[in-house]
């Protein structure tokens, strides 16, 4: 969509377009019934007249409030979205029906209630479809799919949102990076081994949290068996991406090179022993009879003392 253009000046006044933001802010953080007693509309005009930090305040505002779909129902009915965010406003009524998919802007809605009140990640849950429109195919069989639209969306946003409601920073980052991903945790099942659990948790980096709570938010589904499993499914994922890094970040009980010192020491070639043997060191360095984290002169001391034991 195009950028918002500059009316000439003296041309409309804000106060309108800035009492109807200020409503749609109130309409989610204080009363939902105030949905049904809105202000004088604004023209685009009015709208387009607003600095675009006011925009972007009451909008930021209203987005982590308690009541945030009846906001949104205000910035639409308002007429703010048709003016500041189009690729939002696009959303509202497409879709045609359950059986082939559901009404996007209702999604978009309950996804966005559904997240954290955590200000990024409930930008990402307003945006995270804003490409749909764009990438709908129709099978045949009324299958539906929206191939790319992560990417797409992500493209949208960056070329287009984020300059007209001036996001930068922080926030332009995750919020970028969170409509570019949100499909990825859903794409988890138990047969990741470990390395792809790593591989994941690496690649969201610092992200990784908030994408996941918007993963869960995402999870709009009327079927309670298919909600529970997908919820199911992530919180899978966080608990094993907790618990493979607990594993890296465990310090090695015992120093790099010592399967060297020991090959050097006693002549053990490299083989199926050497490894018996440092298992065995690890083992009792696990039980106590070992101090772990000491220099490899310390275990080959140890080996020349406990040489029967092992063998050597």
């Amino acid at each position: 969509m195009g950028e918002i253009r500059s009316e000439p000046a003296g041309a409309a006044s804000p106060e309108r377009g800035v009492r109807v933001l200020e409503w749609a802010a109130r309409v989610s953080t204080e009363d939902p019934t105030l949905l049904d007693r809105p202000p004088a509309r604004p023209t685009p005009a009015e709208l387009r007249a607003v600095p675009v930090e006011t925009v972007r305040a009451h909008m930021d505002r209203l987005l982590v409030g308690e009541h945030p779909e009846e906001g949104l129902d205000a910035l639409h009915q308002g007429g703010v979205l048709d003016v500041w965010l189009p690729e939002v406003a696009a959303l509202v009524g497409f879709g045609d029906g359950e059986w082939r998919h559901k009404d996007v802007w209702k999604h978009t809605k309950q996804v966005v209630r559904q997240a954290v009140p955590r200000l990024a990640v409930r930008w990402g849950a307003l945006l995270h479809d804003i490409a749909k429109p764009r990438t709908r195919s129709i099978e045949p069989n009324g299958e539906v799919h929206f191939f790319g639209h992560a990417e797409l969306g992500a493209a949208m946003f960056r070329k287009s949102v984020a300059k007209r409601l001036a996001f930068e920073g922080e926030l332009y980052e995750r919020v970028h990076f969170l409509i570019l991903y949100h499909l990825r945790a859903s794409q988890y099942d138990g047969s990741w081994t470990d390395s792809a659990v790593r591989r994941f948790a690496r690649e969201m980096g610092e992200g990784r949290d908030d994408l996941l709570a918007l993963s869960r938010a995402d999870i709009t589904t009327k079927r309670p068996h298919r909600r529970k499993r997908g919820l199911r499914q992530i919180s899978e994922l966080a608990a094993r991406v907790r618990a493979v890094e607990a594993q890296d970040s465990r310090v090695p009980p015992l120093p790099k090179g010592l399967g060297n010192a020991i090959m050097a020491a006693f002549g053990v070639p490299p083989s199926k022993r050497l490894g018996a043997i440092r298992d065995e060191l690890e083992a009792r360095c696990e039980a106590g009879e070992l101090e772990p984290g000491r220099d490899a002169d310390y275990y080959i001391a140890y080996l020349r003392e406990h040489a029967a034991d092992f063998g050597l």
